[in-house]
């Protein structure tokens, strides 16, 4: 959930960008360009700020009772 949050977000930021650029009189091919470039750091960045992490009491160790150790 937290991930689509984001990713909607970027999506905004990425449509507000890719207007301000046409109005400014930006080529239309150079804002799709960018806008895929700022799509792909989005979905990257929000999958490593989104991740989770696991703590150590999340694991479970168990112990063969064969093992010579």
């Amino acid at each position: 959930m937290r991930f689509l949050a984001y990713l909607i977000g970027f999506l905004i930021l990425i449509a507000g960008l890719a207007w301000a650029a046409i109005e400014a009189g930006a080529p239309t091919l150079y804002v799709q360009i960018g806008a895929v470039i700022l799509l792909g750091i989005g979905i990257i960045t929000g999958a490593t700020r989104t991740r989770r992490y696991r703590t150590p009491s999340d694991v479970t160790v168990v112990r063969d009772d064969n093992d010579p150790l």
